[in-house]
């Protein structure tokens, strides 16, 4: 998804005390982003604290959405559902106890965010942006649609390829659970069990560690919890049949990540090599076509037809293929380290904390030993923007 620009929060009736809090922290990191970056970026700033905090006044406790006679049955069982999944985080995947997922927000939209990824013509690395506390991350997130097109216009001009993708829930990293974290949002509430538990899994291990200014660790950690606690959560709670359902979502999830990674790969080399651009550009519209082919192949062959990924393939691009190694590219590595712990979360976060620590070459050669994976996607493939959008329709 991700997922990880501004905070959100509660009910309604801490509106005024979130709003002043998030007010005081936007015109600190203002103040900083003038200092050090200049003052290009206060608008963009200025609208996500601005959507947060019509995010924040949309919240309210889950137990009186519950209680509230006018909650649709189907939501309310949906809601009930989250809180046995929240409560199974904090008791068997020792995920933060706190506020976080204890709300709940229709936002009257059909997205928490909508985020910008560019990337040049002739490679997969992403444009960063970077803001104080957080570091420099490879999207920006807006809380309207046509913000999101309206800052990927000036990119597109620039020669950048751009996608722009909705995001359907994003962290705050902890940093406002003094006023309660993060709410359950109506972008997701309705998902399939399994992809909402993995969902809800995932946000709340972004609270467990960050790396400023390395997306690729934080995604790919988070990843790594959400696949472990969403096969546990479904091992211990599930019925048969949402079992076999997402036994059927995870295997379309791994050929597709599997086919991607593989284009990707090629497309890497490709970018790296020495020809000259003007092969180059055509090479690459010869990759791009095979790995659509390669899709619909697998569609006809594996899939009975399942047209979940149509958009994403429709709209590939390097900004694409980019955003995706984000999310996959250290999951096995993790997943490894985790084994390595002895399989307890409580020793595996520490770890993942002391790596989080740690300047990024030094980090990026403490998991090397654990990367030997082989050339496909881990064995459950991680939910990605593309993943997203497949559930979502």
């Amino acid at each position: 998804m991700t997922r990880r620009l501004w905070p959100r929060r509660r009910a309604a009736r801490w509106g005024l005390a979130s709003g002043l809090g998030l007010a005081g922290l936007v015109l600190a990191m203002l103040g900083t982003l003038c200092a050090t970056s200049g003052c290009s970026s206060i608008g963009y700033l200025g609208q996500s604290a601005s959507g947060h905090l019509h995010l924040l006044a949309a919240a309210r406790p889950v137990k009186d959405a519950i209680a509230d006679p006018a909650t649709p049955e189907p939501l309310r069982q949906r809601l009930a559902l989250t809180q046995r999944m929240r409560d199974f985080a904090v008791a068997e995947l020792k995920l933060p106890d706190n506020g976080s997922y204890r709300a709940y927000a229709d936002l009257q939209r059909g997205a928490a965010v909508w985020n910008v990824v560019a990337a040049p013509e002739l490679s997969l690395k992403l444009e960063t942006w970077c803001f104080p506390v957080v570091g420099c991350i490879g999207y920006r997130g807006y809380y309207d649609l046509a913000g999101a097109e309206a800052a990927a216009a000036p990119l597109r001009d620039q020669g950048f390829e751009v996608d722009v993708y909705a995001v359907p829930a994003y962290s705050t990293l902890g940093w406002m659970n003094w006023i309660g974290g993060d709410p359950l949002l109506n972008t997701f509430v309705q998902w399939p069990e399994g992809e909402l538990a993995r969902l809800i899994f995932h946000e709340l291990a972004h609270q467990v560690a960050y790396a400023p200014g390395d997306t690729t660790f934080n995604e790919s950690f988070a990843t790594a919890v959400e696949r472990i606690g969403s096969e546990r959560w479904l091992a211990a709670n599930a019925n048969a049949e949402v079992r076999a359902q997402q036994a059927l979502t995870e295997a379309r999830r791994h050929d597709f990540h599997v086919l991607v990674r593989a284009w990707r790969a090629r497309l890497d080399a490709l970018y790296r090599g020495d020809l000259p651009e003007a092969q180059k550009r055509q090479r690459k519209a010869e990759l791009y076509a095979g790995m659509r082919a390669d899709y619909e192949a697998l569609k006809r062959d594996r899939w009975l037809g399942y047209a979940g990924y149509d958009r994403w393939f429709a709209k590939a691009n390097n900004a694409a293929l980019g955003t995706q190694a984000a999310y996959d590219d250290q999951v096995g590595a993790f997943e490894r380290l985790f084994a390595a712990e002895g399989g307890d979360f409580a020793r595996f976060y520490a770890e993942v904390r002391r790596l989080a620590a740690l300047p990024r070459p030094a980090r990026e050669l403490a998991l090397a030993p654990y990367r030997d994976s082989p050339p496909d996607a881990p064995a459950g493939a991680p939910a990605t923007p593309a993943s997203a959008a497949a559930v979502s329709g």
